[in-house]
């Protein structure tokens, strides 16, 4: 919610769990992304999810009880090149969350992810294009990335299964990764960074 209208009237209501789900992606190499696009995918993914969250938060700690489950994303556990400035969102949200997590814990307020991989929701296929939109006016030094292929997205039934589960569980897991090959590939990346060298 970037509408401060809206976002104040949402306030006014009492709710057992926030679903914390506004995201755009923009994409283009992090050499030439325009810094207002770029501040663009942060003011929606970050500030705008962080300032409904405290709303929500600072009411939850009040009552000593509530759930919020903030949308994060595989790219926020991972490198993701060419969509570094969503990725960069997505790694600032998991940072806001770990934090909340602790810090809202002792209140009776539980913070937890989901972290969707690739879906077929025209997220990801506008997400690629965005770009073009801003390429062509300027020069640039870097090449115009390759076309991906968005052949190997998933039935989006699967993350909204697991999301419900997160919503509705008693005790759910801080993390939910979906698809579950989406998983093994972050945890497998994260332990490759440790041995990687130059």
């Amino acid at each position: 919610m970037f509408n401060e209208l809206d976002r104040n009237h949402a306030l006014t209501l009492e709710i057992d769990t926030l679903f914390n789900n506004a995201g755009i992606m923009e994409s283009g190499p992090m050499v030439e992304i325009p810094m207002s696009v770029f501040r663009s995918v942060f003011e929606t993914n970050v500030f705008a999810a962080l300032e409904l969250a405290q709303g929500f938060a600072r009411k939850m700690v009040r009552r000593g009880s509530g759930r919020i489950v903030w949308t994060s994303s595989v790219a926020g556990l991972v490198k993701v090149p060419f969509d570094g400035a969503y990725a960069a969102s997505k790694h600032a949200v998991e940072g806001i969350c770990s934090a909340m997590h602790e810090e809202l814990k002792p209140y009776g307020v539980e913070v937890v992810t989901v972290n969707p991989g690739a879906y077929r929701t025209g997220f990801n296929d506008t997400g690629m294009e965005s770009m073009d939109q801003w390429w062509g006016h300027g020069e640039r030094v870097v090449e115009h990335w390759p076309v991906r292929e968005l052949d190997k997205q998933h039935d989006p039934a699967e993350m909204i299964e697991a999301i419900i589960g997160v919503i509705e569980a008693e005790h759910p897991p801080y993390r939910t990764v979906r698809p579950e090959s989406a998983e093994a590939m972050v945890k497998r990346e994260q332990d490759e960074v440790w041995k990687q060298g130059l």
